[in-house]
């Protein structure tokens, strides 16, 4: 801590990630004090300017951030957190605080999609297909043809995938992958199923070998 670069009021900025999703949470701010209680209980905690006190994230709401990791930029005057939430970060009840995004004049504008990686863009893409009235929708198309269909075209992309990582070059087989990754999306839509599921279970994962983890599966 003794290389942290904290400005002249003694804090420091600190961003709170999502470990799970790459999503951005919010922006706090940190002193040595609450710092060293987050590195010490593993639950993100800050310095509230107006308050001009420490506070625990989600300690009036329950919605609490476990702290996976603490990273430092290069220049050691800005934090990274990685965090679990246990709820939403945003006290408007949004999953994150930032939802405003800035048009082509600079000014904010609320938006229903908060800022995200590409992946849980896509993911609520998907459900907005699902509502479409438009015909040539494709999403919708294979949500309405159900499970079947879906997986006529899962085991396809698969199938041509595999021949791509045997015989084809490396553009080809990162567009047969993408291919396979929108139709499993796609999947997790009909079932119900949220991408997050589908990584926190690979992350239960981490740090266990294959063949003991498949052997756990099936005992």
């Amino acid at each position: 801590m003794t290389t942290l670069k904290f400005d002249s009021k003694g804090l420091i900025p600190a961003i709170s990630q999502d470990q799970s999703t790459g999503q951005i949470r919010m922006m706090a701010w940190m002193n040595k004090e609450a710092l060293s209680r987050t590195l010490e209980t593993g639950v993100a905690t800050f310095f509230s300017r107006s308050r001009n006190k420490i506070w625990v994230k989600g300690e009036s709401s329950g919605n609490t951030m476990a702290v996976s990791a603490v990273y430092a930029d290069c220049d050691e005057d800005t934090l990274i957190v990685l965090v679990k939430p246990a709820g939403p970060s945003c006290h408007t009840g949004r999953p994150t605080c930032f939802f405003r995004r800035l048009d082509e004049n600079g000014e904010s504008v609320e938006t229903e999609a908060d800022a995200t990686s590409f992946l849980y863009f896509l993911e609520a893409e998907i459900a907005q297909r699902e509502k479409s009235t438009a015909d040539k929708s494709y999403t919708r198309y294979l949500l309405e043809a159900g499970a079947q269909k879906i997986g006529e075209k899962l085991r396809e992309e698969a199938d041509e995938l595999s021949v791509a990582i045997a015989t084809e070059d490396n553009g080809r087989v990162a567009s047969e992958a993408a291919d396979v990754l929108y139709h499993l999306m796609v999947a997790l839509r009909l079932r119900g199923v949220a991408l997050h599921d589908v990584i926190k279970v690979l992350e239960s994962r981490s740090g266990v070998g294959g063949h003991v983890e498949k052997a756990n599966r099936s005992s």
